[in-house]
């Protein structure tokens, strides 16, 4: 193999930054380059890899296939360069407290497991986790970071996106089989519903799945996700959930998979002064990795045999 061939670690990391915020001119200020040599360098990239890594869209840059095998490999680069750099007697004794706020649905089953992963390794380390569902704040007193939904419009804050989630629309199989199971989204339109209160509801981007389902009657609505779950399971109506808390639950039915199938997305948000804390940065990437190892979850598509494997452990808990 030449090195003509062989991807330069630097051009790696930068599709890395890219990925993160979906933004060149992003990317370019986090990396302290200019959008110029951003863009010319994931041209090189592109060049010795042989197709395109980045596709755009509405909401900015979106890794491609071979994008995301670039960045599974960047992120490797990532982590060898970080391991030469930190100082390891330090990297061995984080300590101290970080404080976060997530929504509901996140906390529980992507943040709690990675955090656990991380505190174990790390006895001093302390993580404190704020359940909210809300838009990004203008000011982050007494927070670290922030994971939230949707793209923030934020200012002197660094905004990176974890990844997507999909919300279904579901019904348990008591429910159905008293109701009947709608065959058509027409039809499950006169199903009562189970979602967020729409005047609490502060989050535009949890607000337009509404769209999908025009004029259905709110039959409970919570600002905790968990309720919405529970509600469902217990048959007081059809509930908008997020495929990766249903789909553990046996007695749910997901209904219109290819029709109904909202895309949302994580983004976690923090000043950069706080990335750059050692026990901050620690935990954001124990997220980052968590969000990736559930990515087929929370898309909706768990493999059978993670997802038996899940189910069966968080059985216990979780019923």
């Amino acid at each position: 193999m030449s090195l003509e061939s062989v991807p330069n670690p630097e051009d790696l990391l930068v599709l890395l930054a890219v990925s993160r915020t979906g933004r060149f001119s992003s990317a370019a200020e986090d990396l302290g380059l200019n959008h110029t040599t951003v863009s010319r360098r994931i041209g090189t990239l592109e060049k010795v890899l042989g197709g395109h890594v980045l596709a755009r869209t509405s909401g900015g840059w979106e890794l491609t296939e071979l994008g995301h095998k670039a960045v599974a490999a960047a992120e490797r680069v990532e982590e060898a360069v970080g391991a030469l750099t930190r100082d390891s007697a330090a990297a061995a004794q984080l300590a101290g407290t970080v404080r976060m706020s997530a929504t509901d649905g996140f906390s529980a089953y992507i943040a709690a497991p990675a955090v656990a992963r991380l505190q174990r390794a790390n006895p001093r380390l302390a993580v404190e986790i704020v359940t909210t569902a809300r838009p990004a704040s203008r000011h982050r007193s007494g927070l670290d970071f922030e994971v939230v939904v949707g793209r923030p419009q934020v200012h002197r804050a660094q905004a990176v996106r974890l990844g997507h989630y999909v919300l279904g629309l579901y019904g348990s199989q008591s429910y159905l089989a008293d109701h009947g199971t709608p065959a058509t989204i027409k039809a499950a339109l006169a199903h009562p519903l189970v979602y967020f209160i729409d005047s609490m509801l502060q989050v535009d981007d949890l607000d337009a799945p509404r769209r999908l389902l025009p004029g259905m009657a709110t039959a409970v609505g919570s600002t905790n996700v968990f309720v919405h779950v529970e509600a469902t399971r217990a048959g007081v109506g059809l509930g908008l959930l997020p495929c990766f808390m249903a789909d553990r639950h046996e007695d749910l039915v997901r209904l219109f998979p290819a029709e109904l199938a909202e895309k949302l997305a994580y983004w976690l948000v923090a000043r950069p002064d706080s990335l750059r804390q050692p026990s901050v940065a620690a935990v954001v990437d124990a997220l980052r990795r968590g969000t990736r190892e559930m990515e087929p979850w929370l898309l909706g598509s768990p493999p059978s045999e993670e997802g038996e494997r899940i189910k069966n452990r968080d059985a216990g808990h979780w019923a």
